[in-house]
């Protein structure tokens, strides 16, 4: 399985971004995709998750309500909506992927994860 992100850039605060995920290579119809994301001097953290059917999502209190994560089955592709983004939003995003059921229980930890795309880098200016 093979992870592209793309999307990043540069946006003043308030603004809004759409990251997309495209997967490719082997998959399955079981697994779930998730967005985390890498601040300067911060650990990697969990920010949304999407079932295979894009049917249920989750995404982290911290972004609940200006950010939604949804799945295109056509194009393969995950994206990353987010909104009234802040300075705070700033950093590196990560799409990754597991070969698991979406289980709200099992989508946060980062070793839950099997396969990641290479970054992409969201900066906010305020």
């Amino acid at each position: 399985v093979q992870l592209q992100a793309s999307g990043g850039g540069l946006v003043q605060s308030g603004g809004s971004l759409r990251l997309s995920c495209e997967v490719s290579g082997r998959t399955f119809s079981s697994y779930t995709t998730a967005w985390f994301r890498q601040a300067p001097g911060k650990e990697r953290e969990f920010v949304a998750g999407v079932s295979w059917s894009g049917g249920s999502t989750y995404v982290t209190d911290s972004v609940k309500g200006r950010f939604i994560i949804s799945r295109d089955s056509a194009k393969s592709t995950v994206y990353l909506q987010m909104g009234s983004l802040g300075p705070e939003d700033t950093a590196v995003y990560y799409c990754a992927a597991n070969r698991r059921p979406f289980d709200t229980s099992r989508l946060v930890g980062r070793d839950l994860y099997d396969f990641w795309g290479q970054g992409t880098l969201v900066t906010v200016s305020s």
